[in-house]
């Protein structure tokens, strides 16, 4: 049996290296399979020779990136342990030890609520230097792998650096395959369910009044796709969300509105198509015609870079296995249509014929 001791005298420093309801620390004894406790400022390690070893050096690690970022995750426990030696449960069940994938990118210069934003994969580090590289930038990949949420971090990144004078948040204002009807509310009050993602990306870099005042003063707009028309948008950082969802036409339309000092990061999920069966994505178009030209970067993420809860990757990995072909190319099966009928609603066939008048 082997022991060691780390001082750790504050006590802000010392809940976050335990993290949640002690999250961290378990964590750390199920990989090192040691046992962690802590008494007046010291964190004693015991366990076999190597396991404590590792252990500490973990503890020393994660304790520097508190002080460095202001914070640290789950995720950073796990790949800081797993570079000391930890076995690491991969999704397949196999046992992965060793140096793992992690972004050498610079952190983002944000920081809210107490932690740092910073790409948390090599495909997320590559989205981010390639947006400080190009003044355009494509991104496609699947659902949480960080398009919107690391595009309006970068956004607010410049802003707060004086780089730009406003940020335009834009998304088009598509269904994803339902009828919500006809709204209650004003403009504000209809659109918000379309674009209440990127408020909620936001609200995650900027504090509420923070954000309200911005908009308010129209430093940050959030607005529908269609409300681009005419305009042309100098010094600004203009992030298309959910581009997988225009038309070509509308693609283009937005991409011409870029002004001088100005810079556009599209970004989408081409298997998330909600436009009308046959309609070509204006993403998928864009990226054919423009993917040769030197000054635009064009990044692909994957299932790696999926970064929210971690049945997420699974699940989309599942869907991917079991599409058929005809998903991508945007086929989908004809709905039955609706009619009223006294008051009352009638499920329309297709083969039924027009209603008689």
């Amino acid at each position: 049996m082997t022991e060691a001791t780390l001082m750790v005298s504050e006590p802000d420093e010392l809940l976050q290296l335990f993290g949640p309801r002690d999250q961290h620390l378990r964590k750390l004894r199920q990989l090192f399979d040691v046992t962690i406790t802590h008494r007046n400022g010291r964190v004693r390690i015991a366990g076999e020779g190597d396991n404590v070893s590792g252990a500490l050096r973990t503890l020393e690690k994660l304790r520097h990136q508190i002080q460095k970022h202001g914070g640290i995750s789950g995720d950073d426990v796990a790949t800081l342990a797993t570079e000391e030696g930890a076995t690491v449960k991969t999704k397949e069940g196999s046992a992965a030890t060793g140096k793992p994938k992690v972004s050498n990118s610079d952190d983002i210069a944000i920081q809210h609520v107490g932690r740092r934003i910073r790409p948390r994969t090599e495909g997320q580090a590559k989205y981010v230097d390639a947006i400080r590289q190009y003044d355009l930038t494509f991104a496609t990949g699947p659902a949480g792998c960080g398009k919107t949420y690391l595009a309006v971090a970068t956004a607010v990144e410049a802003l707060k650096a004086g780089q730009i004078r406003k940020i335009v948040l834009v998304r088009p204002a598509v269904e994803a395959g339902e009828s919500l009807g006809f709204l209650p509310g004003d403009l504000r009050a209809k659109l918000n369910p379309y674009l209440r993602p990127l408020l909620d990306a936001l609200g995650e870099m900027v504090d509420y009044d923070r954000a309200r005042e911005l908009m308010e003063q129209e430093v940050i707009e959030v607005i529908p796709l269609a409300y681009m028309r005419g305009r042309t948008l100098n010094d600004a950082f203009i992030i298309l969300d959910e581009a997988q969802n225009t038309t070509i036409a509308q693609m283009k339309m937005f991409l011409t509105r870029m002004g001088e000092g100005s810079k556009m990061v599209v970004s989408g999920d081409a298997t998330q198509l909600d436009l009308p069966r046959g309609v070509t994505s204006g993403l998928r178009d864009a990226i054919r015609r423009l993917s040769r030209i030197k000054a635009i970067g064009v990044i692909r993420l994957t299932g790696e870079d999926i970064v929210r809860h971690r049945l997420v990757q699974r699940i989309v990995e599942a869907y991917e296995e079991t599409e058929e072909p005809t998903t991508t190319s945007n086929t989908r099966p004809r709905r039955a249509s609706v009619r009223m009928i006294g008051g009352e609603m009638t499920p329309r066939n297709s083969a039924e014929g027009t209603m008689d008048r």
